[in-house]
């Protein structure tokens, strides 16, 4: 496909599109963000500083990207790379360790668009064992609802069925709408901070990374796969899907970049994104596909709105009961956790290995400072290999 140069501006469609995809992409998974920070022994500002570093770069790499190309190809943050987070221990060094670790992430994703033998190795990872392990990843958060529920009866509850029901209606808004309720519902029982609405505007705070071997196997590396695994690979689908069909190779490499640029200020990665991007994709967004690109254009221009918010937002879940916002992430998770433990076992001959890769990555095991997710990656393919050998 050869898009025409722009000769006019966005339709209606695809800034309607867009709106929703800039929201959508916020709204239901920055709860999982601000936890994946916190885990990683993130301060309030600094999470913040995260979350509004990671809005901006997805923002503008998504508008470079789609100007570029002239294709609707849609940013997002590492919303599978946020919930590893979220399942693994504070790193001995505290929260600059997890920031050098971001920066490996960050260069092993510009190395994999600019150099084909890395992509390929990533490529060939069995299926069902990077699947299995971002299922164990996510499992302890896809419980936290009914942790909400045990603690918190009638809040849970409200949160699940405002989530149930919509889905029924939109799965795209059910998240989003547990969101709503889950504000609407802390905002009436809890006493917010004073000042909140003057927390609103940008917080840049600047963490020196520091490097360490074991926060570079047990973060980085899996942070790498997952966000390579289960957004960049997947949102190189739907492009084609939609018969779009970019190089990957300098998509990996910018979106590596602006990942290495949101690191210092707390941010973990950026990387294509996958829901978002059927959304501005789609002939939905716009009948002219040639046109279409303005879709993620104005996606990009949401997120970076939000992401000069992101202060609010913070103090907000800072203030709120953390099982009500582990809640909303557990329900923003459960079609990643559902896709990926259908992916684990997919393939019979596999399944042993795949369990066994689910289980230590569930287990929150940690040897040498290491995360269980490395090591049920490892254990998964050592049985493979027994299996093979066999």
């Amino acid at each position: 496909m050869r898009p025409r140069p722009l000769l006019s501006g966005p339709s209606l469609p695809a800034i309607a599109a867009g709106l929703l995809a800039g929201f959508v992409g916020f709204a239901s998974s920055f709860a999982v963000v601000l936890q994946g920070l916190r885990a990683m022994g993130a301060s309030p500002a600094e999470a913040a500083s995260g979350l509004m570093a990671l809005s901006i770069a997805m923002g503008l790499c998504g508008i470079l990207l789609s100007l570029w190309r002239r294709m609707p190809i849609s940013v997002a943050w590492s919303t599978p790379g946020a919930a590893l987070l979220a399942a693994s221990a504070v790193p001995e060094g505290g929260f600059p360790v997890a920031v050098g670790a971001f920066l490996v992430c960050g260069g092993l994703l510009v190395l994999a668009g600019l150099w084909k033998p890395l992509g390929r190795a990533v490529a060939a990872i069995p299926p069902p064992l990077a699947s299995a392990m971002l299922a164990g990843v996510l499992l302890g958060l896809c419980l936290a609802p009914m942790r909400a529920v045990a603690e918190a009866p009638a809040m849970g509850l409200a949160i699940i069925l405002a989530w149930a029901l919509t889905g029924r209606v939109n799965r795209l808004l059910a998240v989003p709408a547990a969101v709503l309720v889950a504000g609407g519902l802390i905002a009436a029982t809890v006493a917010l901070p004073p000042g909140i609405l003057a927390a609103a505007g940008p917080v840049p705070v600047w963490i020196m990374p520091e490097f360490t071997l074991p926060a570079a196997i047990g973060i980085a590396l899996p942070l790498f796969i997952v966000t390579m695994a289960s957004q960049n690979i997947p949102g190189m689908a739907v492009l084609g899907a939609n018969d779009y069909r970019p190089a990957p190779g300098p998509l990996f490499a910018v979106t590596g970049a602006f990942s290495l640029l949101g690191a210092p200020l707390g941010g973990h990665a950026v990387n294509l994104a996958a829901i978002t991007a059927a959304l501005c994709a789609s002939p939905e967004a716009e009948p002219d596909p040639t046109r279409r690109w303005w879709a993620a254009v104005v996606a990009g221009l949401v997120y970076i709105g939000f992401g000069l918010l992101a202060g609010a937002a913070t103090a907000f879940v800072g203030a709120a009961p953390p099982v009500l916002i582990q809640a909303v992430a557990g329900l923003a998770l459960l079609g990643a956790f559902g896709g990926a433990l259908h992916g684990a076992l997919a393939v019979p001959a596999q399944r042993e290995a795949a369990v066994i890769t689910f289980l230590v990555s569930a287990s929150g095991l940690s040897v040498l400072g290491v995360s269980g997710a490395f090591w049920g990656l490892l254990a998964g393919g050592a049985m493979l290999v027994l299996h093979r050998r066999g």
